[in-house]
């Protein structure tokens, strides 16, 4: 796979992502799909396989009615891709944080993923 095949994938995962098209995300991932995610530097989550990322992904998307990931750079190195992003999203629910509903998440962190057969293998988000 070349390098644009991986960056249109990757395109095509955020569009899904960015319009909270959960099945439009799972075409794209491996059955043995990894996600992490890590907030300041701390392991937060941890999915293996399509069920288990499916049941977090439907979750993230009632809990948000818009977001946004937006890459400002991106970088390939053999088979990982890590992508510079700004995140936007609109809350849908309050959280316990004290954040409302209706109120913007923006934060900046990146993304690193791993394909292998045409499929992503492993995503971690860093924030």
């Amino acid at each position: 796979m070349n390098s644009e095949q991986t960056k249109a994938i990757i395109e095509a995962y955020l569009n899904a992502y960015n319009s909270l098209d959960v099945e439009g995300m799972l075409n794209l991932l491996h059955e043995d799909i990894v996600f992490r995610n890590f907030a300041n530097g701390e392991l937060n989550t941890e999915t293996k396989g399509k069920e288990e990322f499916k049941q977090l992904a439907e979750q993230s998307t009632e809990m948000f009615s818009s977001r946004r990931q937006t890459i400002t750079d991106y970088r390939m190195n053999d088979d990982k891709v890590e992508i510079q992003i700004d995140y936007e999203g609109k809350l849908a629910v309050d959280l316990p944080n004290g954040l409302k509903s209706g109120e913007t998440l923006q934060l900046k962190g990146k993304s690193v993923f791993e394909l292998k057969d045409g499929k992503i293998t492993v995503i971690e988000d860093h924030s």
